[in-house]
């Protein structure tokens, strides 16, 4: 290999191989494709230096799977050599349609179990390995991140628990609370964000927008949203207001305290298009209420965007609040499990992350800094710049 091949290559800490649970396998294998070009096109000549051994391959995902007895029991089994890799283990804990029998019966995976499985594959490949690393784009027990009473801190228990394991690195996605860094302060945590992505799809599909502070705004849901939302106007330049959550914490309803009303906060919206910014899609039911309050103070289109749709209690009631023209899109990533009705609603738009976290793990196995993968902000104004030059005139 010539010198001027290596010169602007970092030498990765080890071979790369991606382990795939089965219930983020079709992202996985999106990833996996963006790597194979990434690192073809540094053009690495097959005769490089030892250092440099396996970065070009076909693919970089790991033989790997948990298979299960008959009593519900499972084992995680590595199916080839790991031995001196930078493994990279992707897990998302959200996908429920996975299914399996314990005694003759149907259970759905739940986050426990997919945690479990992450658990068995760290242990079959961390003796071996040169490092471990986890990607987990939904954070396990993301949401029971602090002890408001005698509860348990699980989130926290659960980083815990890999780190001792072996774990060098995690790697997440919009953290309901990346406070909770602060259970492993001596391993890698990186808390990584898709603004750049929710705009970029905002702007493929409606080229009638005016980004500025007469015609846009950006609002968060409830008062935890509220940094996401000021990157979101930051960045932009344009207004931004929030709606105020008054709960009932005399009840608990399905683990939580119920809303009672959303107060708003902030300046008019009539005529303005609007984007609403969260990490999540639970039930649902705060956000259509929010966006049928905007809606109802005549907003001209409303966007949710929302880092995790999980859609818990299903999409008829997205469905009537579109046909009712509460909100126009809803706007979610890749990163999770999504339903198929999803996908064929005409409101939905995917924000597509498979390139985003290619660049992350490359990144990583060569050891870089990810000040420039964190901070989406000059892609962003690009982006914009790039979106007025073709549609506004």
């Amino acid at each position: 290999m010539s010198d001027k091949n290596v010169s602007n290559v970092t030498i990765p800490v080890a071979p790369l191989k991606i382990a795939a649970l089965e219930g983020c396998m079709d992202l996985a294998r999106l990833v996996d494709s963006h790597i194979v070009d990434i690192r073809k096109a540094r053009n690495i000549e097959s005769n490089a230096p030892i250092e440099f051994k396996g970065y070009n391959c076909d693919s970089y995902l790991l033989d790997c799977k948990c298979p299960r007895f008959g009593s519900g029991e499972a084992k995680g089994v590595i199916s080839e050599s790991v031995r001196g890799d930078d493994i990279f283990a992707m897990v998302d804990v959200s996908n429920y349609s996975l299914t399996y029998k314990v005694c003759g019966h149907i259970n759905h995976m739940s986050p426990d179990d997919h945690f479990q499985d992450l658990k068995r594959i760290i242990s079959t490949s961390v003796a071996a390995a040169k490092r471990v690393n986890v990607i987990m784009p939904f954070l396990y027990e993301g949401r029971q991140h602090k002890r408001n009473r005698r509860e348990s801190l699980d989130c926290a228990l659960g980083l815990q628990e890999i780190t001792k394991m072996g774990v060098a690195n995690i790697i997440t996605f919009d953290a309901h609370d990346p406070r909770v860094v602060n259970s492993i302060p001596l391993r890698g945590f990186d808390n990584y964000m898709p603004p750049y992505q929710f705009i970029r799809a905002i702007l493929n599909v409606d080229n009638t927008l005016k980004i500025d502070n007469e015609n846009l705004m950006i609002i968060s849901p409830d008062e935890g949203a509220m940094g996401r939302a000021v990157y979101f106007a930051n960045v932009l330049g344009v207004d931004m207001g929030m709606f105020y959550k008054r709960r009932d914490y005399s009840t608990i309803v399905n683990g939580k305290n119920p809303i009672v009303a959303h107060e708003f906060l902030g300046t008019n919206v009539e005529g303005k298009d609007v984007i609403i910014v969260d990490d999540m899609i639970s039930s649902g039911e705060s956000m259509l209420d929010v966006a049928k309050k905007i809606k109802d103070k005549k907003a001209r289109k409303v966007f949710i965007c929302t880092t995790f749709g999980l859609f818990t209690d299903g999409l008829e009631k997205f469905d009537e609040y579109y046909k009712n023209g509460y909100f126009n899109y809803v706007i979610t990533t890749n990163l999770t499990y999504r339903n198929p009705e999803l996908l064929s609603r005409p409101y939905y738009l995917e924000a597509d992350m498979s390139r985003y976290l290619a660049i992350i793990i490359d990144t990583l196995n060569e050891d870089r800094s990810t000040n420039a993968v964190l901070s989406p902000t000059e892609r962003i104004k690009a982006l914009v710049d790039e979106y007025y030059k073709i549609n506004i005139k």
